[in-house]
């Protein structure tokens, strides 16, 4: 049969060359990419007293692609997880509900199960860090780094609440200020002054819990000897081989571990008093002492005890992934908050304890929405379950973060109004358009099939890059710089559509004579359909699915790559696969977010810039942190009734008193590059600034390690009051202040550092 000669060769699409990164990226990683491996992943554990909101599923989501890829390759992959559940304040909502800590973790861990399957984030063990099995390794590894002398009792001296009959931490106390007399300031830092003490510096201490005044106890706690030359000298080798870390994260573990020869770890306190929602730690005799492991002991070891009871199901050995001589893969996904403990403590516990440690750490940076933090009055703190109650589809925000993703710790934000016009120009106008817009000339002019030859000759002259693709987009995946795997593909896709354009399917199907030329272009679109949906199938696995089912496919891997489908195959009927996102949607899901939460009690007002010197006020549970359990760093505990921090703007309150030019001209605001920026040692919420004002430098000390990482800051303009006396801290001398701007709510949250507009030089004067 005489074919048309265009028909023989449609016309290739001039395509773009792949960029010169992904192919060395396909090249690094095609000898990992084609070997079987054995691999265990663990996503950080959400704390079992809040629900799952956007600004977690950065992490979930990004560790779910990332397996769902192994797998897809062919690998023996397994993601497990598992709720933290222990510590204070779990026992106290508890007990503030009614009811016992195991009702209220039983009912949070169903809630976050549902609303992990309502995004499609597919663990293969969703645990408990309450099981007989975290508590058996709990045990095994405390034993073990006992036996080995890491393990040391020291009396320490704490405040103590004679009717709650408990130890308290630090946000647990309250007084009068010790410096300026303000009343109500916890028992580490003043939120009026700014000055840092001990709880035992205030004056006429309480008991944040009942009110009683508190009195000084000592305890015999357990510590951990991070300290230890052993520890030491093994976390220098460690976090410097075999490319463990992102080289951000390595390079802030040198600067915690310190120089060659200086030992900047401290010993970590492993024990808290009863009472206590844990895993009582036994004597030598195996009976209860009334101490129990503090949550930060048992929460990373719940990997194993999740794992753990995997096994049991499965009929795996634990040992091949645990074991001391292991040779599996080990991936902990975190948040950056959480690296000091991922990274120092936790692979020195099981270096010690005689376990495997892991393989990589991978941290991943915040979210914001909207380039600011998260907020509850503006409607922008989103859960998991109001966003799917509104009934947006889960997998626009899969696609939407894995297109932000880059493998790197750099916060991402959530546009609202780019969210929209991303997944509606890039899923549906691009994707979802190449099959809709071929499949219903194959149903009504062809039966349902495609082109009754092979056409792979065919079809890689049309389209050249689609198939050879394959290696560049794994290649991006495995580093899980999942952006520019997107981009990659929806370049591709871009490249299918100009196809489309070119041969105009819809003209042919007018035209008699040209249906063997229709044929070749839809079974060609119908293949290209097919390809780049296996490329973007970790990230849409539902959406795969329901392309599967219409192309009458097997389930897709990622060999499928290497060919088309058959001569002759037969598609099912095209169903739209996706909705586009109607702006209504996203008002309807912003205004219930704000409607549904109550204002924030407030009790003081002022200006709506607050000089960030002032430590502000952690939230019950900070919004931000990817994990729940970050709350438990160092040795605090948060507090349930925040007060709002100093100079904030009280929403629908009044301003500060009116004051004159000449009052205003005595503040000296100068605009300063951040040089430097570290963590203080012994402090939960200052971070130490050097300032360049353009000829000279100033220290500063400012309360923002809740909101931001130090590493994240340096090189950054901002503002700061440059002729503000200095004032000595417990933590060295602080020259001035830095600008910063609250949310009404007072919360850490809410807390952002001023940026002047580019063109602005470190020392010029702000009028």
């Amino acid at each position: 049969m005489n074919q048309p000669k265009h028909a023989s060769h449609p016309a290739p699409v001039q395509c773009t060359s792949r960029h010169a990164a992904g192919h060395a990226a396909a090249v690094d990683t095609r000898k990992a990419l084609l070997m079987t491996r054995k691999i265990l992943v663990t996503s950080a554990l959400p704390y079992a007293n809040g629900a799952i909101h956007l600004g977690h599923l950065v992490e979930y989501i990004q560790t779910d692609i990332w397996t769902r890829f192994q797998k897809l390759r062919g690998h023996e992959c397994w993601h497990v997880c598992a709720d933290d559940t222990h510590g204070t304040p779990i026992m106290l909502r508890a007990e503030a509900e009614g009811i016992t800590p195991e009702q209220l973790i039983e009912r949070v861990h169903a809630e976050h199960s549902r609303d992990f399957a309502g995004f499609h984030v597919a663990f293969d063990n969703y645990y408990t860090t309450h099981s007989d099995e975290t508590r058996h390794y709990s045990e095994d590894i405390f034993g073990k780094l006992r036996a080995a002398g890491l393990i040391e009792v020291r009396a320490i001296e704490q405040y103590y609440d004679p009717v709650k009959r408990m130890f308290l931490p630090d946000r647990f106390i309250k007084g009068e200020c010790p410096k300026c007399g303000t009343p109500d300031q916890y028992g580490d830092a003043c939120e009026s002054c700014g000055a840092a003490y001990a709880p035992t510096d205030l004056k006429n201490p309480y008991s944040a819990v009942s009110g009683a005044p508190p009195v000084l106890k000592s305890s015999d706690h357990f510590f951990f000897k991070l300290s230890d030359p052993r520890c030491q000298a093994f976390l220098r080798q460690w976090t410097q081989q075999e490319e463990r870390l992102q080289p951000e994260a390595a390079n802030k573990l040198q600067e915690w571990l310190g120089a060659p020869g200086e030992n900047k770890l401290t010993d970590w306190d492993i024990s808290r008093d009863a009472p206590y929602f844990g895993f009582e730690i036994p004597d030598e005799s195996g009976k209860g002492t009334g101490k129990y492991f503090y949550v930060w002991l048992d929460a990373p070891i719940g990997y194993m005890g999740s794992f753990s009871n995997f096994c049991t199901k499965k009929g795996l050995d634990f040992d091949e992934f645990w074991g001391k001589d292991s040779k599996t893969e080990l991936y902990h996904f975190i948040g950056k908050d959480i690296l000091y403990f991922h990274a120092l403590f936790w692979p020195a516990e099981l270096e010690h304890a005689g376990y495997r440690t892991p393989t990589k750490v991978f941290a991943h940076g915040f979210l914001t929405v909207d380039g600011a933090k998260m907020s509850k009055s503006r409607g922008t703190f989103i859960s998991a379950e109001s966003y799917l109650a509104q009934g947006l589809n889960p997998e626009w925000l899969r696609y939407y973060f894995a297109a932000k993703l880059n493998g790197t710790m750099e916060d991402i934000d959530l546009n609202l109004g780019d969210f929209s016009l991303r997944v509606n120009s890039d899923l549906v106008g691009k994707y979802i358009n190449i099959a809709s817009r071929s499949a219903n000339f194959i149903s009504k002019h062809f039966d349902g099939k495609l082109l009754d030859e092979h056409f792979a000759d065919r079809f890689r002259l049309a389209l050249p890059d689609l198939e050879f693709a394959a290696d560049e987009i794994a290649g991006y995946y495995e580093a899980r710089d999942f952006g520019r795997a997107i981009r990659r593909i929806m370049a591709l896709a871009d490249q299918v559509n100009q196809y489309v354009d070119h041969h105009q399917p819809w003209k042919l199907a007018k035209h008699g004579g040209k249906e063997r030329e229709l044929h070749v272009v839809c079974t060609a679109l119908v293949n290209a359909f097919r390809l780049l949906t296996l490329y973007l199938k970790p990230v849409l696995p539902k959406l795969a699915q329901r392309a599967e089912e219409f192309l009458n496919i097997a389930p897709l891997h990622w060999r499928d790559a290497g060919h088309l489908l058959p001569p002759a195959h037969l598609i099912n009927d095209y169903e739209h696969l996706m909705q586009r996102i109607d702006p209504k949607q996203i008002d309807a899901l912003v205004a219930a977010n704000r409607e549904s939460l109550e204002p924030a009690a407030v009790s003081r007002q002022g200006p709506a810039v607050a000089a960030a010197s002032v430590p502000p006020l952690p939230a019950a549970i900070d919004p931000h942190s990817p994990q729940r359990h970050a709350q438990h760093q160092q040795h605090t505990t948060p507090s349930p009734q925040p007060s709002p921090a100093r100079g904030e703007e009280v929403s629908g309150g009044a301003f500060a008193p009116v004051i004159g030019m000449d009052d205003f001209g005595k503040v000296d605001l100068r605009i300063v590059r951040i040089a430097d920026a570290q963590h203080v040692e012994g402090a939960d919420k200052l971070i130490r600034l050097t300032l360049d004002l353009g000829g000279e430098t100033r220290n500063v000390f400012a309360g923002i390690k809740s909101a931001y990482d130090p590493a994240q800051l340096i090189g950054r303009l901002t503002v700061m009051v440059a002729n503000l006396a200095p004032r000595k801290m417990k933590f060295g001398l602080s020259e001035g202040m830095v600008l910063a701007a609250s949310d009404a709510e007072g919360k850490s949250a809410g807390l952002f550092l001023l940026s002047p507009d580019s063109g602005a030089q470190p020392g010029m004067r702000v009028k």
